[in-house]
């Protein structure tokens, strides 16, 4: 299987940097993501996306990833040695991993702990796409997610009653067994997790018939969104306990909620500024104006020098976004275009024709006169 390349998905080059590296993941993850992308492909091109950017807007990550070609050298063993004891021939033959060797003289190694106590859920993402509207001015939205909760019936316990509790026989209550593995050195002992109970030292006799043994019921729960002021593509929220089912009674991993940015008709925008084009007619251009041009916050009265010629960008100062930490709103650029008039009638044209062959304060007058 080919090593993926994170520079390559994002389209970026491997000395760019992290505003390069984020600009380039806001723009495929808005190109690819399911709300806004139909095709059959975009879900999984999505996900190559969003992988690669964790792996390089964490420094540590995209460190490890430039040395050894993954964000996590520590989970393939001795892979950065060449291949690990691939190289030593027969003698590796056997043994699944380091921790296999150290069991085959010591009893343990891998698998070999104490009883498996209480352990968090995994951590669930799902992404949310906004518009820079609600990004803007933020939002409080419900969405309907599913959630582990303790079975009201059992009480937790995943029996039907205190007395269907029993000690596990294969473990004797221990939660751990020893196994027997026929190895290079001989047949030697290993202490692992018990598989019956799962490491609880219990067995359950008759279960409960509302979670079926499991402690916990799967609910669908509404929940309040508050889409914060200011936010930008990739950045999130969490929800704790809102995550994947906790094990042998541990608590519940966190939900986090993505946001992805829509695209908007009207406005780009760059970090906290807003950029946007406007037209304006030729009389406008000519001898300048004062005009309502529109913002996300309403009409804003807009000073147009006279003269002014396509392409002339105007600033308007604390109309773009709010920063989402300090709320210092950023700045609009409106990019002018001046609309050449077409369908002129033979008057219109000749004193159009007049006018260019009049002088220059002359045609200021009569531009004025006409308006």
């Amino acid at each position: 299987m080919a090593k993926k390349d994170y520079y390559e998905t994002l389209g970026v080059s491997k000395n760019a940097t992290d505003d390069e590296i984020k600009k380039a993941y806001r723009t495929l993850a808005k190109k690819y993501h399911p709300d806004i992308n139909h095709d059959p492909d975009a879900p999984e091109k999505f996900k190559e996306v969003q992988e690669a950017y964790d792996c390089l807007s964490d420094s540590t990550k995209r460190s490890n990833y430039d040395k050894y070609g993954t964000a996590d050298p520590g989970a393939s063993g001795f892979s950065g040695f060449g291949g690990g004891f691939s190289d030593f021939g027969g003698f590796s033959e056997g043994f699944s991993d380091l921790g296999d060797i150290f069991a085959s003289f010591f009893g343990g190694g891998r698998g070999a702990s104490a009883k498996q106590g209480p352990m968090k859920g995994q951590d669930i993402q799902k992404r949310m796409a906004v518009s820079l509207k609600d990004a803007i001015f933020g939002k409080k939205t419900k969405i309907t997610i599913p959630v582990y909760e303790t079975c009201s019936k059992c009480n937790g316990t995943g029996a039907a009653s205190t007395s269907d509790i029993i000690k596990c026989s294969r473990c004797n209550g221990n939660g751990t067994v020893i196994m027997e593995t026929q190895t290079l050195f001989g047949r030697t002992q290993t202490r692992t997790t018990c598989p019956d109970c799962k490491g609880t030292g219990k067995q359950i006799k008759n279960k409960c018939t509302t979670c079926h043994g499991d402690g916990r019921v799967k609910l669908d729960k509404e929940v309040t969104v508050d889409i914060p002021v200011g936010i930008d593509s990739g950045q999130q929220i969490r929800f704790t306990g809102y995550g994947g089912k906790g094990i042998n009674g541990g608590p519940n991993g966190d939900l986090y909620i993505q946001f992805i940015l829509k695209d908007d008709p009207r406005y780009t925008r760059e970090k906290d500024d807003l950029y946007c084009e406007e037209k304006i007619n030729f009389m406008e251009a000519a001898l300048g104006i004062t005009k309502d041009i529109e913002t996300p916050y309403g009409p804003e009265k807009v000073t147009i020098a006279e003269g002014t010629q396509t392409g002339t960008v105007i600033r308007v100062r604390g109309k773009g976004v709010p920063n989402v930490r300090s709320k210092v709103k950023g700045d609009l650029y409106i990019k002018l275009t001046v609309e050449t008039p077409r369908g002129l009638t033979n008057e219109q044209k000749n004193l159009l024709r007049q006018i260019y062959g009049a002088k220059e304060d002359n045609s200021t007058s009569f531009f004025r006169r006409k308006k």
